[in-house]
């Protein structure tokens, strides 16, 4: 185990950003940090050496989808993750916990864990707490989640305070698993989950419990859940400053740069979402100016990039006009070259953050960033 698991570099002046580095099994993680999700150990579109390229220090892999096909004993025999997948840097593993929210009709929670039934072939399975982590540990996993239960936008404070009194005792049983696995000679970090839903006292408390406890890393889970913008930034805000400030913090699922810069502004260090390949997928490209749709008709003869302030290679050698041949066609092509673009735009704009924060010039940067990205392409 590395004794030194993260060091802050810079901090702002005016706000909680912060410059740091995350020492991992598989190397150094920059942050602030975007994570690109690879469900299946693949990032849809984006073969390892493209996300090398870009320069990725971190993906993650879907816990859920790799435990029901091909399976953790099969990948543990690969060599984990790493040898299975063949990326050689870092994989951080969610716990399945978001399933359970977005798979409602097909798990019941308990005590005891989560039974829920296949939507591959309808077989039943138990998640608890403890095989959660074991089949993380197969994985090899450089850091892992724990079993949470995660609540909907809007549901009744007693919902929700069932919630956590499941998810906190879950952490419990799952850091006692890890602990075992550690002296065994596990490498990976385990990070507990801050829950509460939209409750500002049910939030302190989940985030002084986790906070109590000796964990390398903690994520705030439960925003992004379909709750208007200012609703995530007020309880972000809130839930941070219960928080200590010397472990790294990481909020999932978020991926446009207004909610990253607000993530970064209350010293988020990693965060994590599919929008970039998706929206990809969907012919929908990151630039500067805003999200440019390459369908519609207006690129049929435009023979320009798509961002020209972007240096991507997709960005250097194709035009708008081809771009939107491909997705028209249904090219396959289209996926790929759009997903790297999209990739690359986030590490890049987490680059520039970075240097921003070292310069203490972050509040300037994000005004500017976001007059741009919103005047339209």
């Amino acid at each position: 185990m590395i004794e030194k698991i993260f060091e802050i570099k810079n901090k702002c002046s005016k706000n909680k950003a912060r410059t740091g580095v995350l020492h991992l099994a598989h190397g150094d993680v920059h942050t602030p940090v975007f994570m690109p999700v690879g469900t299946n150990a693949t990032v849809k579109a984006m073969p390892n050496d493209f996300l090398e390229e870009i320069d990725f220090e971190i993906i993650l892999a879907n816990t859920y989808h790799l435990f029901l096909r091909p399976g953790a004993d099969l990948i543990k025999s690969a060599g984990g993750l790493h040898g299975f997948s063949k990326w050689n840097r870092n994989f951080l593993t969610d716990s399945g916990g978001f399933q359970v929210f977005s798979l409602s009709s097909l798990r019941k929670i308990t005590e005891e864990g989560v039974k829920f039934q296949s939507h591959i072939d309808g077989s039943y399975h138990l998640f608890t707490p403890e095989n959660v982590v074991e089949t993380q540990v197969k994985f090899n996993s450089d850091i892992q989640m724990q079993l949470d239960v995660c609540s909907a936008w809007g549901v009744e404070k007693k919902e929700a305070e069932k919630a956590l009194r499941i998810t906190s005792n879950w952490l419990f049983r799952a850091n006692d698993e890890y602990k075992k696995a550690v002296d065994e000679g596990y490498k990976g970090l385990l990070f507990p989950i801050v829950q509460g839903n939209f409750f500002e006292d049910l939030r302190k408390e989940s985030a002084q419990f986790v906070s109590s406890l000796d964990t390398k890393g903690i994520a705030i889970g439960g925003l992004s859940v379909g709750e208007p913008q200012q609703e995530f930034t007020r309880f972000l805000n809130y839930t941070v400053q219960f928080l200590p400030e010397e472990k790294p913090k990481y909020v999932m699922g978020i991926g446009t740069p207004e909610y990253i810069l607000e993530a970064i502004e209350n010293g988020i260090d990693m965060f994590d979402c599919v929008l970039p390949t998706r929206n990809a997928r969907n012919g929908s490209y990151f630039t500067r100016r805003g999200m440019l749709s390459i369908k519609q008709e207006r690129w049929t003869n435009d023979f320009s990039p798509v961002d020209e302030e972007c240096n991507c290679k997709v960005c250097r050698t194709y035009s708008k006009a081809y771009l939107r041949h491909l997705f028209k066609e249904q090219e396959i092509l289209s996926s790929i070259l759009a997903s790297y673009h999209n990739l690359y735009f986030l590490h890049n704009f987490i680059k520039e953050i970075r240097a921003a924060i070292d310069e203490d010039r972050f509040d300037v940067y994000k005004k500017e960033f976001l007059e741009k990205f919103h005047s339209g392409v």
